[in-house]
């Protein structure tokens, strides 16, 4: 009987399931969206929530909670500079989509994402369009 435990297990020891679980929020705060098994994504989630608070909260002591967690100042700097200003939600930052039966061991396999991804993604993309228009008019000005 389970009685009391709480999280997966993934068949790792302590120190490996911690590492997992660090490079795929890792992965997440870099890419915005990653894919992986179902279980994987739903444990990722809990320790992702936690983190994009502290990053919503913005303090010092928050930023040194995260880096205990996340041990990569890059990563933590991208969360609390960029991502963290423009998400307006209280809670539920992110969602996880199932998406097929991976081929080799038919694993569920699902999407983990940031609700506000197309908002994230969306002013990336605008911001390389204006780059992209400001060097041809700076061509043509020179040509």
């Amino acid at each position: 009987m389970r009685h009391k435990v709480a999280g997966r297990g993934f068949g790792r020891n302590a120190n490996q399931r911690k590492a997992l679980l660090r490079c795929l929020v890792t992965s997440l705060i870099e890419h915005l969206k990653i894919e992986t098994t179902v279980a994987k994504a739903k444990e990722a989630k809990r320790l992702a929530e936690r983190i994009i608070t502290f990053g919503k909260r913005g303090d010092l002591h928050s930023r040194r909670l995260a880096l205990s967690h996340i041990p990569n100042n890059n990563i933590i700097t991208k969360l609390f500079n960029e991502i963290a200003p423009k998400i307006t939600r209280n809670s539920g930052y992110l969602r996880i989509v199932k998406t097929r039966l991976r081929a080799g061991d038919s694993a569920d396999m699902a999407i983990l994402e940031f609700a506000d991804y197309d908002v994230l993604i969306g002013e990336k993309k605008e911001e390389k369009k204006g780059e992209k228009k400001k060097k041809t008019k700076e061509e043509k000005k020179e040509g």
